[in-house]
């Protein structure tokens, strides 16, 4: 598998990392997803939104990077798997109670 970070020590967020970090995603970041939907159901305008959905991007880059930090191994194990798998998370589901149990979802 690819490298789950970059040079600088960043998440690269790969469809196999964000699949595995959803669930947190979800949790952690829902108001600004909330508002950007809100957002974009109010305007279609892809303008009107930028800044909503640039606050739901940040949440998201930076709940990767604090994953990362907080449960390397079992995250690089349960994103790997989800790679390998082609992200299906019935045949994860090791890997994903390894990474849940080390970064409880909060």
């Amino acid at each position: 598998m690819a490298s789950v970070v970059d040079a600088a020590g960043e998440p690269i967020p790969t469809s196999s990392v964000l699949m595995a970090a959803a669930k947190h995603i979800e949790i952690n970041c829902m108001p600004e997803n909330v508002e950007f939907l809100k957002c974009k159901k109010k305007d279609p305008n892809p303008e009107k939104c930028l800044d909503k959905g640039r606050q739901a991007t940040r949440c998201a880059l930076g709940l990767l990077k604090d994953l990362y930090q907080r449960c390397k191994e079992p995250m690089e194990g349960y994103a790997g798997c989800m790679y390998y798998h082609t992200n299906e998370f019935d045949l994860c589901r090791k890997q994903q109670q390894a990474f849940e149990k080390a970064c409880p979802l909060e």
